[in-house]
């Protein structure tokens, strides 16, 4: 892959990655910032293995998400301050400290893998079938994850 097939890749994919990782941090736009960075620099790193066998954007999420589990091993997921969260962008200006609160506190308290499937399922869009290969799962228990990912945001929300 040529650095300029790259960067149009990553143009493209780049707040997809973002948001994605931003989920999984439960708001820490720096951490998230951090993890995309790392990411993006893995992903160029290893552009020359990219065989096209997956779309690029799977490629990346699946090196994002391990660079998420990577910082999970190496220290606890770092808790966000309530302020942190609330700081997530939105077009309506007078509930903007407020839209994702319930959200990001929820996703905080659901397991690893639970909180991915749900991120790029509900987030991104993403197949059953992208998210097996983005989280190295069986299709099935992405299905699992999902559903007890729904089941227990639905009793966190309530």
């Amino acid at each position: 892959m040529t650095r300029e097939r790259f960067i149009e890749y990553v143009r493209t994919e780049q707040e997809p990655l973002r948001r994605f990782l931003l989920a999984l941090c439960n708001g820490n736009a720096a951490l998230a910032d951090d993890l995309a960075q790392d990411a993006l620099i893995r992903a160029y790193v290893a552009s020359g293995s990219f065989l096209g066998l997956s779309k690029f954007s799977t490629w990346l999420l699946r090196i994002a998400y391990n660079c998420y589990m990577d910082h999970c091993r190496r220290s606890h997921p770092d808790q966000v301050p309530l302020e942190q969260a609330l700081d997530v962008p939105s077009l309506d200006a007078t509930d903007a400290s407020f839209r994702y609160e319930g959200l990001y506190q929820a996703l905080e308290r659901l397991p690893g893998n639970e909180k991915a499937a749900i991120a790029l399922f509900y987030f991104e869009d993403r197949s059953i079938k992208e998210i097996a290969t983005i989280l190295d799962m069986p299709q099935g228990t992405v299905k699992y994850h999902l559903s007890m990912g729904r089941n227990h945001l639905k009793q966190l929300i309530q």
